[in-house]
């Protein structure tokens, strides 16, 4: 591991599906370079923990936690409001939290089709179009979507989530032109990962067993393996320093080679 330069000192981020996975992943990064971090989840109690974890290694007032529904405007806005007030502002906003639901197409049902596209895209919508605000207060200001590698390249069992994170890749761009025309100093960006070993990745391991799920998973990758929350964690602390200032509506595939194929 390298050791800590303050790559994003005074920065303050907004993270959505923080309890756990790759939103605590990069959590943990920015606050080891020097970013206070507001959690949301629905999960309060694992958010909370991450806070506590995170305050206790870099100093109280490093992370604060709150529940958020992310399909809930009223949420979002109080969320917001709140971290605003105990970081000092938000300069950076990770829209992390998304479900994968539902089969292939004619097993997929219209209600999960609809809570992935609520969970995954709505999301995004809702913290870009609320956190606004805040960014313009906090420029330079980074707004830096997970999307999937599932938004770039189909499958054929899964409808919802590869209409959803397409959404975002093209979301994330009417953003970044949205900001530019605007002449604010806000980026952009989304980042495209394959399998990541997180807990969307449960229902495979319980289906194989943990050892072969992963294995299995890790022969589609050309780099022969699943990746780590650190992967995407050093991705989302590149895009929210300010080495990233003069890329905006990019998207960065962390796929493991899987999109030269």
């Amino acid at each position: 591991m390298t050791s800590a330069t303050g790559r994003v000192a005074g920065k303050k981020a907004f993270i959505t599906g923080g309890a756990q996975g790759l939103g605590a992943g990069a959590a943990r990064r920015l606050a080891e370079e020097g970013a206070k971090v507001a959690l949301g989840d629905l999960n309060l109690e694992g958010a909370q923990a991450v806070a506590e974890e995170l305050n206790a290694a870099h100093g109280r007032g490093t992370a604060v936690a709150y529940r958020l529904d992310v399909t809930q405007e009223d949420q979002w806005a109080a969320a917001l409001e709140q971290a605003n007030a105990a970081m000092g502002g938000i300069s950076v906003l990770l829209n992390n939290a998304g479900i994968s639901k539902g089969g292939d197409l004619e097993h997929c049902s219209l209600q999960d089709f609809r809570d992935v596209m609520s969970v995954n895209v709505d999301s995004v919508f809702l913290g870009a179009k609320l956190a606004m605000p805040y960014l313009r207060d906090n420029q330079p200001g980074s707004i830096i979507n997970i999307s999937s590698i599932a938004g770039l390249i189909a499958n054929h069992n899964g409808p919802a989530y590869n209409a959803s994170k397409a959404a975002v890749w093209l979301l994330s761009k009417n953003i970044a032109l949205y900001c530019a025309k605007q002449k604010l100093d806000v980026r952009s960006n989304s980042i495209h990962p394959t399998f990541i070993d997180t807990p969307i990745l449960d229902p495979i391991r319980q289906r194989f067993g943990k050892e072969e799920g992963e294995a299995k998973l890790g022969r589609q990758v050309p780099l022969g393996r699943i990746g780590t929350p650190r992967d995407i964690a050093d991705a989302v602390l590149y895009l929210a320093s300010d080495e990233s200032r003069f890329m905006t509506g990019a998207e960065l595939k962390l796929d493991g080679g899987i999109s030269a194929m």
